[in-house]
């Protein structure tokens, strides 16, 4: 309930705060700044205060912009693939053959985003789970939405409402 973007239902927290700037993702990611390539890190941290254990190994995660264009979540083993790789680029070498140049190492590549990725499976009662969801924006926006389904009960088995936690802080 400390985050300015946050849902209570069912005596469950959800909170979501997206990592634009360098300032913001100093902490967590060291010098890399992932939105800078393409990729918006939204930490999300759920507390749960209710009597039972909520099942998370469906969580689904999705990023919806004002125009109303749904983004689901990248998976973080996958943010290191977005671009693609790039093919050693051959010079001139000093006897006349060719030498090959290495590839710049890719910022997309440290441990940082897997290590951090929102990973908890099962959440018991009183506790909270944190982590972050990648996901490929052009642009983040104050009127998005971050969506959240998937989580279930883990002793009656009925799902729970989805999550809806809008970006604006209203």
């Amino acid at each position: 309930a400390a985050y300015p973007h946050h849902q209570t239902s069912e005596k469950l927290s959800i909170a979501a705060e997206p990592m634009e700037t360098d300032e913001q993702t100093q902490e967590p990611f060291g010098k890399v700044n992932p939105y800078r390539y393409g990729v918006l890190p939204v930490l999300i941290v759920i507390q749960n205060d209710g009597p039972d254990a909520i099942r998370m190994d469906r969580i689904q995660f999705s990023y919806t912009l004002p125009d109303r264009t749904r983004v689901e979540a990248t998976p973080a083993q996958d943010v290191r693939f977005i671009h693609g790789t790039r093919a050693p680029q051959g010079l001139p070498g000093p006897t006349g053959g060719i030498r090959l140049k290495k590839p710049p190492k890719n910022p997309l590549a440290e441990w940082e985003i897997e290590g951090r990725a929102f990973a908890a499976k099962m959440l018991p009662a009183g506790q909270s789970a944190s982590g972050f969801v990648y996901f490929q924006v052009p642009r983040s926006s104050q009127a998005a939405t971050v969506s959240i389904s998937g989580l279930v009960n883990a002793v009656t088995g009925k799902e729970l409402y989805y999550f809806e936690i809008p970006m604006s802080g209203n």
